[in-house]
């Protein structure tokens, strides 16, 4: 996330028109089902969240997080919390790091939707990639850190841990190709790009033959969506699960090295940063730590995962384009996303030649 998206997606508001609720009926629910609860309770809004509205709830002894569905209709299967709250439940069993969940609540008598209550997680969110409030010194035990924690989640046995119905194993790239290819084509507000031609051509005869690999990705693993620990480089809780799914956890790890060459005005990114000057390990370094732990002798088909991602990063922004311009994602942030599309989709291309493409 850039900058601009960090400063309009930190903190908390007075809850937001439209997105009140009962507060006399939530706190009734949490007196029922939140073990040493006990109110008054006052509820703020996060400005972030903005998929599944999310609130902090504060009382004298605890502050605790509250994650709903939108108000109003919304499309089936969209805005899953149970999901969410499925996952960090499960992850949490083993030891993961995740704020601890509460309890998850299907009775939209209580405050008009589906929502789930889980801890409220202190600590720090770094919104700058290259981490410009560590020092030099401890930088690359941060970094190192992040690292420690994906390849923790990718060991997880989910099935073990009750999320072998959490996806669909095997055939991720192929199946998520078709996906993004198919919003691509089907919005035509936005426009074609070349680049976006050329990879839609090329990722399909490119699948690396390993795409049967499966653990439980988080989908947006970066270093915005962690809370570190106040003081330590420890991450204390992963965030923002809206994405994960069962999938490929090379794809999971490619997102999230993909700051390495990601320009930081487009999201979190070490691109044209000086890493020995920031004490920041080299993309080489950090991926054969992340293989040393998973076990892996090497990732072949890394440029073609990093290539994928930013191909997959590009069709979200288009789709953001396309409601900048039918009116229906006017925030500043979807248009600064709409602007840099090209710039995106140029890029995923670049990294598609490095994997291999002409």
């Amino acid at each position: 996330m850039s900058a601009v998206g960090a400063s309009e997606n930190a903190g908390t508001t007075a809850v937001r028109e439209g997105f009140a609720f009962d507060v006399a009926a939530l706190t009734g629910w949490m007196e029922a089902h939140v073990t040493g609860f006990q109110g008054p309770m006052t509820v703020e809004q996060f400005k972030g969240g903005q998929s599944n509205p999310t609130y902090k709830l504060v009382t004298p002894q605890h502050a605790y997080v509250l994650r709903r569905k939108p108000p109003g209709q919304i499309l089936k299967g969209a805005h899953a919390v149970e999901r969410e709250a499925k996952v960090l439940s499960a992850l949490g069993s083993v030891g993961f790091p995740v704020a601890h969940v509460h309890g998850l609540c299907t009775d939209e008598s209580v405050i008009g939707t589906w929502f789930y209550v889980m801890d409220m997680v202190e600590g720090r969110i770094f919104w700058d990639a290259t981490l410009p409030d560590i020092s030099r010194e401890e930088r690359p035990v941060y970094f190192d850190a992040m690292n420690a924690t994906l390849a923790q989640l990718h060991s997880v046995d989910y099935a073990a841990v009750g999320l072998a119905d959490y996806g669909r194993p095997g055939n991720y790239f192929e199946r998520q190709i078709g996906r993004w290819t198919k919003q691509y084509l089907e919005d035509p507000d936005a426009g074609r790009d070349p680049h976006m031609d050329r990879l839609i051509a090329w990722l399909p005869t490119a699948i690396p033959a390993d795409d049967d690999q499966t653990t439980v990705i988080h989908g947006d693993f970066r270093c915005d969506n962690m809370i570190f620990h106040p003081t330590e480089p420890k991450v204390l809780a992963v965030l923002d699960w809206e994405l994960s799914t069962l999938g490929h956890p090379g794809a999971d790890f490619a997102y999230h090295a993909m700051m390495y060459r990601m320009p930081p005005h487009i999201v979190a990114g070490l691109y044209g940063a000086d890493l020995a000057a920031l004490n920041i390990p080299s993309e080489q370094d950090y991926l054969a730590a992340y293989c040393r732990r998973t076990g892996r002798d090497g990732m072949p088909g890394y440029d073609f995962y990093i290539a994928f991602n930013f191909f997959r990063m590009a069709a979200i922004f288009h789709g953001i384009k396309g409601r900048a311009i039918r009116g229906t994602a006017a925030s500043a942030q979807a248009q600064e996303r709409a602007k840099v599309f090209p710039e995106l989709a140029r890029i995923a291309w670049e990294q598609a030649v490095l994997a291999g493409a002409i």
